[in-house]
């Protein structure tokens, strides 16, 4: 309950702050691909689906599969920015603020994923709300390995106390983890 409601302090006030920062990007984006905001289905809590919203780092046409078996070439120069700095990631503070998401808990993964699903499921890890990072984000660990993810998941779920909330977020201010793996083409 104490992690909600700092989910929802966090976000808001991550909302209200960055705004500036959000409509700047927003605009750049529309010069990049032309659709800056990206949105796209998700596993939820209980495999709930939820839409998932980011800045879009990868050309409109690109497939919509998981970053590490999308092409390098799909991903633009403006969204390599992002992707490097995680600034693609802000516009999630939304689905923390509607409850869709946490700050922080296991990257939501796509319907199509279905090992990870169940990797995830055995460990008890989809009774959790999805994050936008946590103990696999900061360990550089992505879902081309499933098993690993679901494990260090459903660690960090074991072992999430408040000072490890907060570890988790200012890891990945500080810039440790380096974000989905993309194809090298």
């Amino acid at each position: 309950m104490l992690i909600r409601l700092l989910d929802i302090i966090f976000a808001f006030f991550g909302l209200v702050v960055g705004l500036p920062v959000l409509l700047i990007l927003t605009l750049i984006g529309l010069f990049d691909t032309g659709s800056p905001i990206f949105r796209q289905q998700r596993v939820g809590r209980h495999k709930k689906p939820f839409t998932l919203v980011k800045f879009r780092t990868m050309r409109p046409d690109t497939a919509h599969v998981a970053s590490h078996l999308a092409s390098s070439s799909a991903i633009t120069p403006f969204g390599g920015f992002l992707r490097k700095t995680k600034l693609d990631e802000l516009p999630q503070l939304w689905n923390v603020l509607w409850g869709d998401m946490s700050l922080v808990g296991p990257r939501p993964c796509l319907f199509n994923q279905q090992e990870l699903i169940d990797e995830r499921e055995q460990r008890g890890v989809l009774n959790a709300r999805p994050g936008i990072t946590g103990l696999a984000q900061v360990n550089d660990i992505d879902m081309s390995t499933p098993v690993l993810l679901a494990q260090t998941d459903a660690q960090m779920l074991q072992s999430l106390t408040l000072a490890n909330y907060f570890k988790y977020i200012l890891m990945t201010v500080a810039g440790k983890g380096s974000g989905d793996r993309v194809k090298k083409d």
